[in-house]
């Protein structure tokens, strides 16, 4: 005996779900509920089945495939539109006429008994069979009657309540005679209840209905789906549940990695290889998909979240449902029986308001409030860049895809046969996405010069070397999940904004230049690049009086690259070192900020002992520089850059210094002390770069541990900063504390305060309104200076739904209170 599953409807009702997916293949407990309706077929000797399909034909077939993988045999009948319940069978009659056939839905999850139902029909004669059920609401359904013998009296296709007169429906689950087929036209669209059957009764045939127990789900609503799922988790339903019942109701898949530190409240269910970090909460009736990432602090309860979907840290999930392939970021709210469709972007602290729909491939820009459905707007990524490159979490944001897109369209704002350098840091992201560029600059015609694994400042002077431009991998600083793709220009420096608006077109048209065979790009790698670093860097920095100084310097490398050039460049200054965290750790890539203070007390405690000069400390890739003085106490980067500016202007005398506008305003008093100017720039490290390369320039810094050293290069190089550093305090004699102690204290305050992208524009318009007469100063965002010399800096982020507040007093207590007065001009506009 066969059956035919139907299984071509388009599930109008559950989208948007069903938008890009067929309903046959949602996953009930992570496994398609045509999937649980074939194996219900399996356990009851129904092996040769015929599924009709319609609405996405293909995604049907290709996940089913033949049946082997079931033990079944599956063969498709494809109709070119729909026919009905009734003509989607009859469209398969040339493979159920010679025998008694079942009929039944591949979206409705069930448990019943079908062998007594098909002994039933057979003992009854019948010509069919209907499989009836009782239900609390009818509505929806077609109500039976039937007498005492079984024999079906009165049909009613979906009733109102004053038409109701059973609780008995029909479950769309028939046995049937071949001879039923008679009674069906072909290719029109016929019913079963509605036509067939009515026209069956006219005639006096046998239609008979059977009452069955045991479970049954028309999964035909967005409640009846999350329903069905916490059905399953509960035991009400007999399906086989695929993994691992770690605790009563906690089901784990195979593969899954889940923290013993997560909060695990069952009944839930976890997918094969999904991972589950520490923090994490996940409640009752929760459904994690396959290759689902959970991030620490992430809470789900009665979520259906489907498979590769990234669930960001504290992220708040309830009753749910999130399509596969979606992205939800870091704090995102989405509230009960909103539905996220596949692939969608949901951004960091959005809220999706309850019974919300968000139709796939959508973006929720980071901070919105969404209370009414998203269907046809479409918003992608405004820009590629933020403050460090192309940035994003690795293998969710920042895959091998993106990377070749990405490469391929820097390579076509290059010209053919053009030299690219390519480098990373020493994590394993960084490595795996670097050969993804490399090919796809080669595929693009552009030779590629590969430094492997280097510090970020000899990637950017080996690029200045002759090259068009360079690309640099690294982990992003203090994110280890995340990597930024940094794209210089022939100088080593990151990208102008007129180069970066340059690659977003070229990216966003997707008109990548492709290359002939015979244009392929080649690949070298060049050697002696730490010995030319360090030579280069010796010539051009004053190094005059280290040798004779005496001095004595701790050194840590941080496990990072900036230990592969330390070797030669100690040797060659001939000062009494001790170098500390030497040896690469690829477990370590970045260091979070808790991670970093305790580097750096644990430095401060080795330079007391030691009684060095001072010490500093590297960042992984050799960009940053933070410092201790002699006494073992950290010198904080604001402070530690007016301690550089100090030693410089004062052996200088003369020429600028280029500062970004939210330096405390002291470094003007520093600089003018010692006869040098402060140039202000904007907060862009290409803004401090151009000023940098200026030929009067003689210092530039950032106040997070990036100095510029003119003379050596126009970018951020700690290496540069260390020796310049070791020049300037074996020439002036004076301590790091002394030269600290002569400089008054600043009090400079920063906030952040989440602001929709919509209203961005709004806030500062409101900003410029409320500074009135005051003096406004709009180099980057809007800097307010009050008479009294105070000053309040508000600045929108480029790559966040975020605006950047500073503000700077005599005192702590009056930038707070000053901080707090523009805070609520901002909070009022953005309300």
């Amino acid at each position: 005996m066969k059956a035919v599953v139907m299984a071509g409807g388009e599930g109008t009702r559950l989208r948007p779900m069903t938008s890009s997916m067929p309903k046959p293949l949602l996953p009930v407990a992570n496994r398609p509920i045509m999937e649980h309706v074939l194996r219900l077929l399996k356990r009851h000797g129904l092996n040769e089945t015929v599924v009709t399909v319609q609405f996405l034909a293909s995604l049907v077939k290709n996940y089913f495939g033949d049946g082997e993988e079931l033990g079944m045999e599956l063969t498709y009948a494809n109709e070119e539109k729909p026919l009905g319940t009734a003509g989607s069978v009859k469209n398969a009659e040339e493979a159920l006429k010679d025998d008694t056939f079942l009929v039944i839905s591949g979206d409705a999850l069930t448990d019943f008994d079908l062998t007594d139902l098909i002994n039933f029909h057979k003992e009854k004669g019948a010509l069919v069979t209907v499989c009836l059920t009782r239900v609390p609401n009818p509505l929806e359904f077609g109500i039976t009657i039937v007498d005492e013998e079984g024999k079906v009296e009165r049909f009613l296709e979906k009733p109102t309540w004053g038409q109701v007169f059973s609780d008995t429906v029909n479950t769309g689950i028939y046995v049937m005679e071949p001879e039923v087929f008679d009674y069906v036209e072909a290719d029109v669209p016929v019913d079963w209840s509605g036509d067939v059957f009515p026209q069956l009764m006219k005639e006096g045939k046998p239609i008979y209905g059977y009452v069955a127990e045991g479970y049954w789900e028309d999964v035909g609503t967005h409640e009846s789906y999350v329903k069905a799922q916490a059905d399953v988790l509960e035991g009400k339903v007999d399906v086989d549940i695929d993994g691992f019942e770690i605790s009563p109701g906690v089901w784990v898949a195979e593969g899954a990695e889940v923290h013993p530190d997560a909060v695990l409240r069952g009944p839930l269910y976890i997918g094969d290889y999904a991972k589950v970090e520490a923090g994490a909460e996940i409640r009752e009736h929760t459904v994690v998909g396959s290759n689902v990432v959970v991030k620490s602090g992430a809470f789900l309860h009665k979520a259906v979240v489907h498979d590769n979907v990234y669930v960001g840290p504290h992220s708040n999930l309830r009753g749910c449902v999130v399509g596969k392939n979606t992205d939800i970021m870091r704090a995102a709210r989405i509230e009960d029986g909103a539905v996220i469709g596949d692939e969608c972007l949901v951004g960091e602290e959005s809220i999706v308001q309850g019974n919300v729909r968000v139709y796939p491939f959508k973006t929720i820009e980071a901070g919105a409030f969404v209370n009414t459905s998203v269907i046809w707007e479409s918003r992608g990524q405004a820009h590629l860049f933020g403050a460090r490159g192309v940035s994003g979490i690795l293998n969710v944001e920042i895959t091998p895809e993106l990377a070749v897109r990405l490469a391929g369209a820097y390579a076509t704002t290059l010209k053919k046969g053009a030299t690219v350098t390519t480098a990373r840091d020493h994590s394993r992201g960084a490595r795996a996405l670097k050969r993804a560029v490399i090919s796809a600059l080669q595929a693009s015609a552009i030779e590629v010069r590969d430094l492997e694994n280097v510090p970020l400042p000899v990637a950017r002077q080996q690029t200045a070397r002759g090259s068009a431009g360079g690309i640099m991998i690294r982990t992003t600083p203090g994110v280890p999940d995340s990597v930024d793709i940094m794209f210089f220009d022939s100088q080593g420096a990151d990208l102008s904004q007129a180069s970066q608006r340059k690659l977003d077109r070229v990216f966003a048209r997707q008109e990548y230049r492709r290359a002939f065979p015979g244009e392929i790009g080649d690949l070298h790698f060049p050697s002696s690049v730490f010995d030319s670093y360090t030579g280069s860097l010796l010539r051009n920095v004053d190094t005059t009086g280290i040798a004779e100084s005496g001095l004595k310097v701790v050194v840590d490398a941080s496990n990072g690259s900036a230990g592969l050039v330390l070797p030669s460049l100690l040797g060659k200054l001939g000062v009494d070192s001790l170098t500390i965290n030497p040896g690469l750790d690829e477990t370590r890539p970045t260091e979070s900020a808790e991670a970093r203070r305790k580097g750096l007390v644990r430095l401060g405690e080795i330079v007391a002992s030691a009684r060095a000069a001072f010490g500093v400390r590297f960042d992984p890739v050799g960009e940053r520089l933070s410092l201790v003085d002699e006494k073992g106490r950290i010198v904080e980067d604001d402070r530690a850059l007016l301690v550089m500016l100090d030693l410089v202007a004062a052996e200088r005398r003369s020429g600028r210094v280029a500062l970004p506008v939210t330096t405390t305003r002291i470094a003007e008093q520093v600089a003018a002390y010692h006869g040098t100017q402060v140039e202000w720039t904007t907060t862009s490290p290409d803004d401090l770069t151009r000023v940098g390369a200026e030929e009067s320039t003689i210092f530039g810094g950032d106040g997070k541990g990036g100095f510029i050293v003119p003379e050596f290069s126009s970018v951020f190089d700690g290496t540069a900063a260390f020796v310049r550093l070791i020049g300037l305090v074996a020439r002036t004699q004076l301590t790091l504390s002394q030269i600290d102690a002569r400089i008054p204290r600043a009090h400079v305050l920063k906030r952040d305060l989440a602001t929709p992208w919509a209203v961005k524009g709004l806030v500062m318009r409101r900003v410029v309104e409320a500074a009135g007469d005051r003096h406004v100063d709009t180099t980057d965002g809007v800097r307010v200076v009050e008479a009294d010399g105070r000053w309040v800096m508000v600045l929108p982020d480029p790559a966040e739904a975020v605006t950047h507040l500073w503000a700077e007093g005599p005192d702590d207590a009056s930038a707070q209170a000053l901080l707090d007065e523009w805070s609520a001009v901002v909070d009022s506009a953005g309300r």
